[in-house]
């Protein structure tokens, strides 16, 4: 320091600034590598911060120092020490500053790293995990929700009204991760999501929390949108078994053609009267249930079943048989209501669920039935 402050003052004053650019750069980097290697502690609070943006900021303590505040080089950019003008930029942060500045802006990208490591398909180990949760200030709950959204806004403003939230967006779908003490409890949850088009994955353990968030924003993307307020949120604990028969479309339809192929030669009106009548009995146990579920008269749904039984033989009486055929019903049926509803959907509104969609199957998928 002592060498260059007697060679620049052996220099015409003019010439200070130009010996300042030229010399300083070597001199900082010389100074920051040897607070790092001697100095407990410093590159922990550092790790984080490009080499360049240290250099930077002690240079610029170093040109305070003696005496000027001539920015060192010009068009750097804003926000940058070598960049800012002299005469209309705030004060440049000292060396010191940074360590508090990295402490504080530690927990918040831990966060962001915590979101996304919950929400990987590969999650961390329990130790890494619990490091990284140690780090964002997140306690590890026992139970985690996933919360689906439609707009990164509205992630942001719940997350500041729902205690220990993280919001982040995963494949372009915007999400909540809720910590989730009692798996059973609700009610709560729903009041405050009432109004708001939602979707509330199940609760798993922290590790799953991929689990949760991609059946919560497969479930969004099969529910019809509503209006507020009178919309609520649906969860994914009340149709599970729906979304198990709606996971693979492919599967569906093959599951549907083989158990229903006896009805293909028939008119769509007499198939799908075979078909509400089939489902309802299989249901409901008899002819008397049967009717009541269809509002017909008994001796109509035995006249039905008969028909049926000469279609499909000895095979209704086989329990694996009817279980299949129960699947199958119920998946068809789902699948014509998504058609439907898609059908009924403005241009624009397809085209917005469709880039929200998952995956290419799931964007043919039924939506959930009696939503």
């Amino acid at each position: 320091m002592s060498e260059l402050l007697n060679h620049i003052r052996t220099r015409p004053r003019g010439e200070w600034t130009q010996l300042l650019r030229n010399e300083l750069p070597a001199l900082a980097a010389g100074i920051v590598k040897e607070l790092r290697d001697s100095i407990p502690g410093i590159s922990f609070h550092v790790a984080d911060i490009d080499d360049e943006v240290v250099n930077q900021h002690v240079e610029s303590a170093l040109l305070t120092a003696l005496g000027t505040h001539e920015p060192l080089a010009a068009g750097q950019g804003e926000g940058s020490p070598r960049g800012r003008d002299a005469h209309d930029s705030g004060p440049v942060p000292s060396l010191s500053a940074i360590p508090s500045q990295r402490s504080n802006a530690r927990p918040e990208r831990a966060r962001r790293e915590l979101f996304t490591a919950l929400t990987s398909d590969t999650p961390p180990s329990e130790q890494a995990l619990a490091e990284l949760a140690g780090t964002a200030r997140w306690p590890l709950p026992d139970f985690v929700r996933a919360i689906a959204l439609t707009s990164p806004g509205e992630a942001q403003q719940l997350a500041a009204r729902m205690d220990g939230a993280l919001a982040g967006v995963v494949g372009g779908q915007p999400c909540l991760l809720l910590p989730t003490p009692d798996p059973e409890a609700r009610t709560e949850l729903a009041k405050t999501l009432r109004g708001r088009f939602a979707a509330v994955g199940h609760p798993v353990p922290p590790r799953d929390t991929a689990s949760s968030q991609r059946w919560a924003s497969r479930l969004l993307n099969l529910i019809p949108t509503q209006s507020a307020p009178d919309v609520r949120a649906a969860f994914v604990d009340d149709h599970l078994s729906a979304l198990m028969l709606l996971q693979d479309e492919h599967l569906a339809h093959a599951l549907a053609a083989r158990r229903l192929r006896p009805l293909a030669d028939l008119t769509p009106r007499q198939s799908e009267r075979l078909e509400d009548t089939l489902l309802a009995w299989l249901e409901g146990g008899g002819a008397p249930e049967a009717a009541k579920a269809l509002s017909v008269h008994p001796q109509t749904v035995r006249y039905r079943m008969r028909q049926l039984e000469k279609l499909f033989g000895p095979d209704l009486r086989d329990p694996r048989t009817r279980f299949e055929l129960e699947m199958a019903l119920h998946t068809r049926r789902l699948m014509a209501q998504v058609q439907q509803q898609q059908s009924r959907m403005p241009r624009r509104t397809r085209a917005v669920t469709a880039e929200l969609q998952p995956s290419q199957d799931a964007a043919r998928m039924a939506r959930v039935n009696g939503l």
